[in-house]
């Protein structure tokens, strides 16, 4: 086996408490997911226990010790939801559906997995969100469009994979509670338009069925051309009647060779993608002409907003970038079918260590929306670095949208809490390859585990869904939770620090966006500018300058466009200030940058340090790779430090108010 099982590597425990119920499991098995239910706790028990479980189809008699799993109407949960009780020796994991029954089986492993006794248990859980997705950008030739942990294990020379580690990630997302998968790059190019045709419709069948015995739909990304490159149009107008009846019959051709496939993933009018606006029309139109061709068997069409002018010219001050989602969209509330969901990325620009929540949350009371992040850390250390990023998330998901009285935040939109949605949810972009312990940095695979825990539970804490994965992944060895999530906790924070400060972004340099490039995008056209002069830096977004601000709900509006009242850690993203302005740590913008970038590489020697001090606590294959890392990051953090505060140094000729080394 060429992979590691990450949070489901079981280890021995001298647990007799639990031993009792893992002995029998009641049910009936014929539903495969059920019996996936049945097979995970019976592997869980062999491996945790040492305890082999007996298979018992129907209900336990009276007094009977073990586990039953069974629907049940009436326990008022969800169909993913489900309640585990124990009660005189029986554990029940009753839930909705069947899906909440393997759910709630992890969980019942997780007690396991955590040394929790289910004596006395009582949980009960309904997820928050009803999609919860993770987006692939893996390419047919085996290559991962920001893939920073090995090859795709879905495509490799223009083949689609299955194997054993087909079944592995299932088992893994299932773990989490991610009930979506999209397996191909949104960017659709070559053999990957193909994907919906022979040979490869039955190739991705096959994996789609693995996925539902995990309770996973299959989704693939869709190229809005694919009536030119497939058929034998010269036009994929959208409102064209003939290219409207190819979709449909398209459709039903698809959706017969691939039962499980939830829908599609479109990109469409950015970065080179083609879309609607070729023919003079609309997102909603679009959207609508697909979503009608997957209306009849329950597809849905998740219809990405990431839409800007990427040919934007520098000298221009008043086009912006972050305007763009917004303005685009917005005025199309209540356009879109009721099987169209708008993907919206957790801020305006592109995944940066900082920028403000994305203004169409709460922009749009009359249409379905996702939250998108990103856990691939393309802009966040690519996973060389290690940034937990599950506190980032909640702070996004708590943010006040002011869209109504009540249940405003970013969190109640995405679950559909706000205005009722049925579609609704949260994606991440998935930061898995086939390197051996699937996501590079060992410690990345908490953003994995943490997204799916976080998407599933959105009131858990960052702290406790750390504490859980190194718990699952490392043991309880109180030392090493203790350490790493210290590591974790502060990991976040610190590369913020050394990296583009005060929201600004994109300081990186162009195409890999990996190491510190101050200028790299600062004359180029894709709209990312600091507008650093010699008495400022940052771009002003206020009513005076793009008018950005505005497109905030108040009073959001008027803290981002009043300089004084903006949030110190989004000032540059809103205001071009002077480098003598005050933060209301007392400190001037400029003393700010060069103080945190001391301290960015200071955390990173301490996280460094702390892993140190855990070896022989850890396995060695592991304590080595992820020390490696480390080091790297330590090195890597000077770098971003000494680049930063000596290209404003050198801009301004003030120096350091503590006299520390710029060049």
């Amino acid at each position: 086996m060429d992979f590691e099982q990450a949070w489901l590597s079981y280890r021995k425990r001298t647990d007799d408490t639990n031993r009792q119920y893992f002995a029998a499991v009641y049910g009936e098995f014929e539903e495969p997911v059920m019996n996936t239910a049945f097979l995970e706790i019976e592997r869980a028990a062999a491996e945790i226990l040492d305890v082999k479980t007996e298979r018992k189809r129907g209900m336990p008699e009276p007094g009977a010790t073990g586990i039953w799993l069974k629907t049940d109407p009436e326990e008022a949960l969800s169909e993913e939801g489900y309640h585990i009780s124990e009660r005189d020796g029986l554990v029940v994991i009753a839930a909705g559906g069947v899906r909440g029954i393997l759910y709630g089986s992890f969980a019942c492993i997780r007690y396991l997995q955590t040394g929790r006794t289910l004596r006395g248990a009582e949980l009960r859980e309904n997820p928050s969100n009803p999609l919860r997705i993770l987006n692939h950008w893996d390419n047919m030739d085996g290559s991962i469009e920001r893939g920073y942990s090995g090859k795709s294990f879905f495509f490799r020379d223009q083949e689609v994979l299955i194997n054993e580690r087909t079944v592995a990630y299932a088992r893994l997302a299932a773990s989490v509670g991610i009930n979506g998968v999209v397996i191909n790059n949104v960017n659709v190019r070559g053999n990957a338009t193909r994907l919906i045709e022979e040979p490869y419709a039955s190739k991705v069948a096959e994996m789609a069925k693995i996925f539902a015995d995990y309770g996973i739909r299959l989704f693939l990304s869709l190229n809005f051309a694919a009536p030119m490159e497939l058929g034998d149009f010269d036009t994929a107008d959208p409102l064209d009647e003939e290219v409207r009846e190819w979709w449909k019959e398209k459709m039903g051709e698809v959706f017969t060779r691939i039962p499980n496939l939830g829908g599609f993933l479109v990109k469409a009018d950015s970065e080179g993608r083609p879309g609607p606006f070729t023919y003079g029309r609309d997102h909603a139109d679009g959207a609508n002409m697909l979503a009608e061709a997957v209306k009849p068997y329950g597809g849905i069409i998740i219809w990405r907003c990431f839409v800007y002018n990427c040919q934007q010219d520098w000298r221009d001050y008043k086009t912006d970038r972050a305007r763009s989602g917004y303005d685009n969209f917005a005025s199309l509330d209540g356009r879109f079918l009721d099987n169209v969901i708008l993907q919206v990325k957790n801020g305006p620009m592109d995944f940066q260590v900082r920028e403000p929540v994305h203004p169409l949350f709460g922009g749009m009371k009359e249409t379905n929306q996702i939250l998108e992040v990103q856990i691939a850390q393309e802009y966040t250390g690519q996973q060389r670095h290690v940034c937990y990023l599950i506190p980032m998330f909640r702070e996004i998901l708590a943010f006040r949208t002011y869209c109504s009285e009540t249940e405003d935040t970013v969190a109640d939109i995405v679950s559909g809490r706000t205005w009722g949605n049925k579609l609704c949810g949260m994606a991440a972009v998935a930061n898995t390859g086939d390197d051996v312990n699937w996501t590079g940095h060992d410690m990345a695979a908490a953003n994995l585990y943490g997204f799916g825990r976080l998407s599933f539970q959105t009131d858990l804490t960052a702290e406790e869904i750390a504490e859980e994965w190194i718990v699952c992944t490392f043991g309880d060895d109180s030392e090493v939770r203790e350490k790493i999530l210290k590591i974790l906790m502060m990991s976040w924070p610190a590369y913020e620090k050394y990296n583009a400060p005060l929201g600004i972004g994109w300081m990186v340099n162009p195409n890999f966006h990996y190491g510190p490039s101050v200028d790299g995008y600062e004359y180029s056209r894709w709209g990312t500018y600091h507008r650093a002069d010699h008495e400022g830096l940052g771009v002003d977004r206020s009513d005076r300058g793009t008018g950005y601000a505005m497109q905030y709900n108040e009073p959001n509006a008027s803290l981002y466009n009043d300089l004084d009242s903006c949030p110190d850690e989004l000032k540059l993203f809103f205001h071009h200030v002077p480098y003598t302005y005050r933060l209301r740590s007392g400190k001037t913008v400029l003393q700010h940058i060069y103080d945190t970038h001391f301290e960015g590489v200071a955390d990173a020697e301490k996280m460094k340090e702390l892993w140190q001090s855990l070896e022989g606590k850890v396995p060695e294959r592991i304590y080595r790779r992820a020390l490696e890392r480390l080091e790297h990051q330590v090195w890597h953090a000077a770098e971003w430090r000494d680049q930063i505060n000596s290209y404003f140094f050198r801009k301004t000729g003030i120096g350091d108010e503590q006299g520390r080394e710029i060049y």
